[in-house]
């Protein structure tokens, strides 16, 4: 797919400046609420309205001065308000990404937040590794691979660095501890799109 074809296959933009803005503020202050207080901000749904009060899924990206990662955590289901997921998947990206140390305090005003949303998940049927990748959307699609207990996703910005689908469906694989080309009647595989800002 060229770039082209990928970008004409992107999501509209549901959300204007404010609201993007709006999702930056609160992942920012539930941080710092955390860092100060040790508990994840409480957000208040009613003091919003639209589309920041519906249940939808996101991740939250944590970049220092550097555009190094210093966190990524996230929900691949809606399970709470949007404002709401922000504010937790924030927290614990600043805070329980096993990757890293915990975000400080001293980091925090430069610290770069990356809000990706969630579009809802769209189940893949496919019996073989060449009928799902004609399935995936090449710099469009996200995908999530369940495998009992085990599960794994790759947002679609990803594809900047995994251009390549065959190399993109091995990535998520091993994320969710799978060998690269792991192939099981039993794998559940699902694609969404997400829009993304910061």
């Amino acid at each position: 797919m060229s770039s082209a074809e990928a970008e004409s296959q992107q999501p509209e933009a549901r959300f204007d400046n404010s609201a993007r803005q709006t999702l930056i503020q609160i992942a920012r202050d539930s941080i710092e609420t955390a860092l100060r207080t040790g508990v994840s901000l409480a957000v208040k749904v009613s003091e919003y309205s639209g589309e920041l009060c519906e249940n939808r899924a996101c991740f939250v990206t944590l970049r220092c001065a550097y555009h190094t990662l210093r966190g990524c955590i996230g929900s691949s289901e809606a399970v709470r308000s949007l404002v709401e997921d922000v504010a937790y998947n924030a927290w614990m990206a600043a805070s329980v990404d096993e990757r890293f140390e915990p975000i400080a305090l001293e980091e925090l005003e430069q610290l770069h937040i990356h809000i990706s949303v969630l579009s809802p998940l769209e189940p893949l049927q496919a019996t073989s590794e060449e009928e799902l990748l004609e399935q995936v959307r090449p710099g469009v699609d996200g995908i999530l691979i369940i495998e009992g207990q085990q599960r794994g996703t790759l947002l679609p910005v990803v594809w900047e660095m995994v251009p390549d689908a065959r190399c993109f469906l091995h990535e998520v694989r091993r994320k969710a501890g799978l060998p690269g080309d792991y192939w099981s009647d039993t794998m559940t595989i699902f694609r969404y799109t997400a829009e993304s800002f910061d």
